[in-house]
């Protein structure tokens, strides 16, 4: 693996489902994780969820030195703080920290919107306990108290980042099958809405369809330079693509720039 963003999220959602091991009818804080990364070996039974977290960027390819080894919430978020790779927003692949100080639960964003994020965590649960049994897939809100902050990566490409302090990364071509197969949960996750309804296409695909959908467009708007648009037929457009935000605004940009020259 290339120790991308997108390998990242792919090893931590192909371990959800996994549990830790039993004693006594008990969770024991036995897992596989610990006696995988070296240096960690000694923290087996202990609490995992930051161990986890290291595996997941050991396990995707990424070189040591980008991301803390350790199996302390606490000084992961130091970590972070003194390599100046830290934000209050999040961002895909990044490590979310929670709690006082973020030391008390930590886990691997892989999608995000206005309000929430969507994470994998380890030594978690259902109900998101910071002392669980196993990985799970949580969506918690964003700004809620528990959530303190954010670790990014030096990924090869950037980092896709709500943090409007950040400069998001070029679009990189469009991804090979073996990209684009990741299961229900894509790193890319677009998250908007066709017609009302989810949009099911990733973000690629959304970017592949909004270029295709401007050029047609463009084509059209040559075709139609003799005959200037008419105030009901600009309604008419623009009511049409009020579902698509991105879509809206290239089309807009486009038709201004034909009605100025």
């Amino acid at each position: 693996m290339a120790g991308s963003a997108a390998d990242v999220a792919r090893v931590a959602t192909a371990e959800v489902g996994y549990h830790e091991g039993k004693s006594g009818g008990h969770w024991n804080n036995k897992q596989k994780y610990s006696g995988a990364v070296p240096g960690l070996e000694w923290s087996d039974y202990q609490a995992w969820c930051c161990t986890f977290t290291t595996w997941v960027f050991q396990t995707a390819g990424m070189p040591r030195g980008s991301y803390p080894v350790t199996a302390s919430c606490a000084m992961a978020t130091t970590w972070w703080k003194q390599q100046n790779r830290w934000s209050e927003y999040p961002a895909i692949g990044a490590q979310v920290m929670f709690g006082p100080g973020g030391g008390s639960h930590t886990g691997v964003v892989i999608a995000y919107d206005a309000t929430t994020i969507t994470t994998i965590e380890g030594n978690t649960n259902t109900s998101g306990s910071a002392e669980g049994d196993g990985v799970y897939r949580k969506v918690r809100q964003r700004r809620d108290a528990y959530v303190y902050g954010y670790g990014y990566p030096a990924y090869p490409g950037g980092i896709v980042s709500a943090d409007p302090s950040w400069k998001s990364p070029t679009i990189p071509n469009p991804p090979s099958e073996e990209d684009t197969d990741m299961g229900p949960i894509d790193v890319w996750a677009y998250h908007g809405k066709l017609g009302g309804k989810p949009d099911p296409r990733d973000a690629y695909a959304y970017l592949r369809d909004t270029e295709a959908a401007v050029k047609r467009l463009e084509a059209r708007v040559k075709e139609l330079e003799s005959h200037p648009l008419t105030d009901a037929q600009v309604a008419s457009i623009a009511q049409a693509v009020a579902t698509h935000p991105a879509l809206a605004a290239a089309i807009a940009n486009t038709l201004a720039a034909r009605l100025k020259d």
